[in-house]
């Protein structure tokens, strides 16, 4: 077997050599070069030879007394050598191709996640599997078919949230880059391209779902969805760009992250999967009712942190026609006010069960609200952005809560 020489150019040389080359064998090269692995070579043009002595050593010559014996019985390299080994030429072109790829693949994950937003993706979640309870009309209907319908639909309804945050940040890029920063088309983790492109095939790809799952309620929740979330962010006046009118931007978290989310569904559950009628039950209104308030109060926290930048780019926003502190205490304050609604319609439950856990769970979960907002400082962001997570902590919970109102 041929000894290899690997002869860096500037000032040092590496040696490669298969471990099953003979003792015995002589490689001789020629090198300019002034340094040998960090040892003087006064000669500028000489001639050396590589000796293999033995299975585990081999000796580097220069025509001179000062020969160099190196030993071939090393310890194993730990994952600390690695990078170091590779820079001097000692890891292969595959495997820092392998790694290169690993760490890009990391990144594009990372961005895809945060794009995402997962607190909106828990949240639709736990939606489908407290909706696909709400048509039950006794133990019977609860079958392993249901459960497998409720994951199916969970696919498009994530990708539907992908597209509305997606698009969002595309048309948002500046001002997120004030607001934001973090953000994966913001801070350049993924592409203008790269953002369109999942912008684009999301709601594709979800409404093809839609039609395979022989769901019209469902295809036009996602067509209505996909036109909702378009005219929240898309700049062209004056009938879109919704974000920049309190009012429309309400209306936009209420239907995407509420309305859509019950009634499609609801009927697709009720009628397609279980094949009965169509019937708005009283979990069913409480629950919109619940969803509307609740993603109003959403919205209103939503754009607390983003002052700031919202005002740089001309947005008008309630936190700044109205003031940050206003609009945090009408936030709170609705958001009460449907733990209070909950209480009142529990105490009309015929089933003493539903009744009691009805009361005494909206009303605890009132007082941590009320507690968790005696605490933020409504000038750190990091606060105000904690507090916005807790909302939505609170809302998942009120999905369980939901079928004991009966």
């Amino acid at each position: 077997m041929i000894m290899l020489l690997q002869i860096n150019p500037r000032s040092s040389f590496s040696l490669k050599y298969h471990p099953l080359q003979h003792a015995g064998s002589v490689k001789t090269f020629q090198t300019r070069v002034k340094h040998i692995n960090g040892l003087a070579n006064k000669s500028e043009s000489k001639k050396c030879s590589v000796r293999c002595s033995s299975e585990s050593s081999f000796l580097l010559t220069n025509g001179h007394s000062e020969d160099l014996v190196i030993n071939r019985n090393h310890k194993p390299l730990s994952k600390s050598t690695v990078a170091l080994a590779a820079q001097d030429g000692y890891s292969s072109e595959s495997e820092l191709a392998s790694t290169s790829f690993m760490q890009v693949l990391n990144k594009k994950c990372d961005a895809f996640y945060r794009l995402t937003r997962p607190y909106s993706c828990v949240s639709i979640i736990a939606a489908l599997l407290s909706v696909s309870l709400l048509p039950l009309q006794s133990p019977a209907d609860f079958t392993p078919k249901l459960i497998i319908e409720a994951f199916k639909c969970m696919v498009p309804a994530i990708m539907m949230n992908n597209y509305a945050n997606a698009i969002n940040q595309l048309a948002d890029v500046h001002i997120d880059k004030v607001n934001k920063p973090h953000l994966p088309l913001a801070c350049g983790d993924f592409s203008m391209g790269e953002g369109l492109a999942i912008t684009i095939a999301s709601p594709l790809m979800a409404v093809a779902m839609g039609i395979m799952l022989r769901s019209p309620p469902l295809v036009i929740g996602f067509i209505i969805w996909c036109i909702v979330g378009g005219a929240y962010s898309i700049d062209l006046p004056p009938l879109l760009r919704w974000k920049g009118n309190p009012l429309m931007a309400a209306v936009t978290i209420i239907s995407m992250n509420g309305l859509l989310l019950l009634f499609p569904f609801f009927i697709h559950f009720q009628k397609i999967v279980l094949g009965n009628p169509v019937a708005f039950t009283k979990p069913v209104l409480f629950t919109a009712a619940y969803m509307v308030i609740w993603n109003a109060a959403i919205a209103f926290v939503k754009d607390i942190p983003d002052v700031e930048g919202d005002k740089a780019f001309g947005l008008r926003t309630l936190p700044i026609i109205l003031g940050k502190e206003k609009v945090f205490s009408i936030a709170v304050k609705m958001m009460l006010m449907a733990y209070g609604g909950a209480v009142l319609v529990g105490a009309f439950s015929p089933s003493v069960l539903c009744k009691l856990v009805t009361m005494i769970g909206h009303s605890a979960l009132a007082f941590v609200l009320w507690r968790q907002a005696k605490t933020i400082d409504l000038f750190d962001n990091k606060s105000v952005q904690s507090f916005y997570l807790f909302i939505w902590k609170l809302y998942y919970v009120e999905f369980l809560f939901v079928h004991f109102l009966r």
